[in-house]
């Protein structure tokens, strides 16, 4: 079986390492720059926390994906902003029966697929329509993520907590495929889960999301930091309200306890997400996938949502001063 993870930021390390460790399949790896070169120089180092740690050589090393044969399975983890110009790269990855997994937070791009509250690409997160008709949203299995990691160094990643991830159809089938990438994530002590309702567990995941990195970027403080403000929780819990309530509108059994409990969970928090990781590094943030789009489905939907406008609004602010400071 030949795997690549399309990506080796923290995430795609993680995965990355574990998967060539178990041995279950010959495993390539798309990365760049420096990361890239210690891969290719020293292999790729994995450790947990705790002190467990892992270390994997890959069959192949790139920054060019056509240089790797067809493959079975593809688990693209980059930021949902930078999928869209990948989208011939990664059909051109594909063998004729082979399978896409994004894993990344917040509303995927292949939404509208086999759903029917909406049809097409979101225009928010597949600008263009190149994923969906260039790669083509059959292709696409969903996937939710839990699971914290961070790249300390290049060629180092750590890895802290849990390993989760489910996997399901975006059509609701039965999860052949989704099973699959399940059974092999677990043999690779990944934790591989199976859902008939992955919109559901993508929501109950962005609510965690909404109220987490946004803040903690916002602020450049850590979880538990945040919670020491105060007021801010009185903001987090009204995003996380407002979009429990866009979820509802949409036909996801999301309740307002399933919202307030996130923030809860986040209060208790220690952790540094993404999108803190990346401000305090210089790189662009993830607002369309975690807020923006839920932002775009409760206009579309006539809902008011005075919270999350706000935050959005800032967050793009944040971004904007990223992106002119990267131009200098």
């Amino acid at each position: 079986m030949k795997i690549c993870v399309f990506g080796a930021g923290a995430v795609g390390s993680n995965v990355a390492v574990r998967l060539a460790s178990a041995g279950v399949g010959e495993i390539s790896i798309v990365a760049r720059g420096p990361h890239l070169a210690a891969i290719r120089a020293h292999g790729l180092s994995l450790r947990h926390i705790d002190g467990e740690q892992w270390h994997a050589h890959f069959d192949h090393a790139t920054d060019d994906p056509s240089t790797l044969p067809p493959q079975d399975i593809v688990l693209v983890a980059l930021k949902a902003a930078s999928v869209p110009a990948q989208a011939d790269a990664l059909r051109q990855l594909l063998a004729p029966d082979g399978v896409v997994a994004f894993l990344s937070n917040g509303i995927p791009w292949w939404w509208n697929y086999g759903w029917n509250k909406g049809s097409g690409a979101l225009p928010l997160l597949d600008p263009d329509g190149a994923l969906w008709n260039r790669l083509g949203p059959e292709r696409a299995l969903g996937t939710v993520i839990y699971s914290a990691n961070e790249v300390e160094a290049p060629g180092h990643a750590l890895h802290r907590g849990v390993n989760r991830y489910i996997f399901g159809e975006p059509d609701g089938s039965l999860p052949g495929r989704a099973g699959r990438l399940a059974e092999l994530f677990s043999s690779a002590g990944l934790g591989g889960e199976t859902t008939a309702d992955i919109r559901y567990e993508i929501w109950r995941k962005l609510l965690r999301n909404a109220v987490g990195g946004p803040f903690c970027a916002l602020t450049r403080l850590a979880s538990a930091h945040c919670s020491q403000i105060p007021g801010l929780a009185d903001i987090q819990r009204g995003v996380a309200l407002e979009v429990a309530n866009i979820a509802r509108m949409l036909g996801a059994p999301i309740t307002d306890e399933h919202a307030l409990g996130a923030v809860n969970t986040q209060l208790a928090s220690n952790g540094r997400p993404s999108m803190l990781q990346d401000v305090l590094l210089g790189r662009r943030i993830e607002v369309d996938a975690l807020l923006g789009q839920p932002q775009r489905f409760g206009q579309e939907l006539g809902i008011a949502s005075p919270y999350l406008d706000t935050v959005v609004a800032l967050l793009r602010g944040v971004d904007q001063a990223l992106a002119q400071a990267a131009q200098k």
